[in-house]
């Protein structure tokens, strides 16, 4: 049951409409309760500050309120960045909001998770349905952050968007893989890799999608979702109440609000990766979000001036193997088992779809990094390089006549070509 929703028809909720609607569902609801309320990171684009201090005001009656970044394998967050996230200062921390935890989910640290239960072969193999491999799983230990089994109620707060694993972002992804262990992390990025990013990205019915609600159905401890539909940085829409329910409602939105529809295919885009995706493991949106707009042959080029990292946690693993098409890894997979599924399954979407013919990989788009990372690191890792310093934005805009796109603020948005509208939302 959706219990408050607002959705502008045109234009941005304002502020006192999205004060109404947290009032509508939240006020009353938890009091004398434990709860933990779930948050995105820096990654994602929310009116966050604003509304951790609505949410906790309103909140004010709950016995313990506490949020979790629901960090996934991101690094965690220092006490400045998470400060700094929830829109706070530390004057502010020490008095007004002394009394809320502010904690990091830590994926690899076998000590704060707890297993649910394990989903076997059978049901895999059943969910994955015709993108099923053998590559995959044969069981997975369906894993969660111990917290929440301590707390009467969950509170996930979170904006939905078109994503290249799991179709639409957002919902049970804050549990399965944002505060989940390093299996579910692992299966549902290369169940997603399986499927294809072109094949997944901006549909609601996927497989990775109804792996995280088969392992999300088995959590006891009853979760309350603030669904969001974010334009630009602001709130687009609000849907609060049932997990599954207010996820379809913001999928709906986001496929209205956050899909760019192109009436020709291009064969060059330059794609800016804004500064909040701060590695390449995040910026790479930039490429997931345009794939589906490219003609055959084409070129995206992530423009992340300001980028000098490939991945903080998994960056090792990268190096090793680079950037490759899923092909290529299953054809000779006995050399490439050992890695993590999660970053095999990365490494394919940031390279994209392709086929191999005689041995030799032939990715659909060629894919060109200009930022700090080098031209030797990028030849390393399969991928162009450009000096970003050398870049000419001024020769990129207003040229999409000339199958030329240039997108100002890439990752959140995504482009199709107009021709695949019919049928595939």
């Amino acid at each position: 049951m959706i219990t408050a929703q607002a959705v502008a028809q045109a234009g941005l909720l304002s502020a006192d409409t999205i004060q109404d609607t947290l009032a509508q569902g939240l006020q009353g609801k938890f009091a004398k309760q434990k709860v933990l309320v779930l948050i995105p990171d820096h990654t994602r684009s929310l009116p966050l500050p604003v509304l951790f201090r609505s949410v906790v005001k309103l909140l004010h009656d709950a016995r313990q309120l506490d949020f979790m970044v629901a960090l996934g394998t991101h690094p965690a967050l220092s006490e400045e960045s998470l400060l700094r996230l929830v829109g706070i200062t530390a004057d502010e921390r020490s008095t007004i909001y002394q009394h809320v935890g502010l904690l990091n989910h830590t994926w690899d640290d076998s000590n704060t998770l707890i297993s649910l239960g394990i989903m076997e072969a059978d049901e895999i193999k059943t969910i994955a349905g015709k993108s099923w491999h053998s590559s995959l799983p044969e069981s997975i230990d369906i894993r969660l952050n111990r917290a929440v089994l301590d707390y009467d109620q969950l509170v996930i707060i979170g904006p939905t968007f078109p994503h290249e694993v799991v179709g639409f972002s957002g919902g049970a992804k804050y549990l399965f893989p944002g505060i989940s262990g390093s299996e579910m992390i692992n299966a549902t990025h290369w169940l997603g890799a399986l499927a294809g990013v072109v094949g997944t990205i901006g549909l609601k019915e996927t497989p990775v999608r109804a792996m995280i609600h088969a392992a999300a159905r088995r959590l006891q401890t009853p979760v309350t979702m603030i669904a969001l539909v974010v334009d630009g940085h602001e709130l687009a829409g609000m849907f609060i109440g049932d997990m599954f329910e207010t996820w379809d409602s913001a999928a709906d939105l986001s496929a209205d609000r956050n899909i760019q529809w192109c009436e020709r295919p291009f064969q060059q885009v330059l794609s800016w990766a804004p500064t909040m995706y701060d590695e390449l493991w995040t910026a790479a949106k930039a490429m997931y979000k345009l794939e589906p707009a490219m003609a055959l042959g084409g070129e995206v080029i992530i423009y992340a001036p300001h980028l000098d990292e490939v991945s903080h946690v998994h960056g090792k693993y990268i190096y090793d193997i680079g950037y490759h098409t899923l092909p290529y890894f299953l054809n000779d997979w006995e050399r490439f088992k050992h890695i993590p599924l999660g970053v095999l399954a990365h490494s394919t979407h940031v390279r994209g779809s392709g086929v191999m013919q005689n041995g030799v990989e032939n990715p659909n788009v060629s894919v060109i990094l200009a930022s700090k990372v080098s031209a030797e690191d990028c030849a390393r890792l399969n991928l162009g390089y450009l000096d970003p310093a050398k870049v000419d934005l001024q020769s990129f805009q207003n040229r999409e006549n000339e199958g030329i796109l240039f997108v100002p603020r890439a990752g959140e948005v995504l482009y199709r070509y107009a021709h695949e509208k019919v049928g595939s939302i």
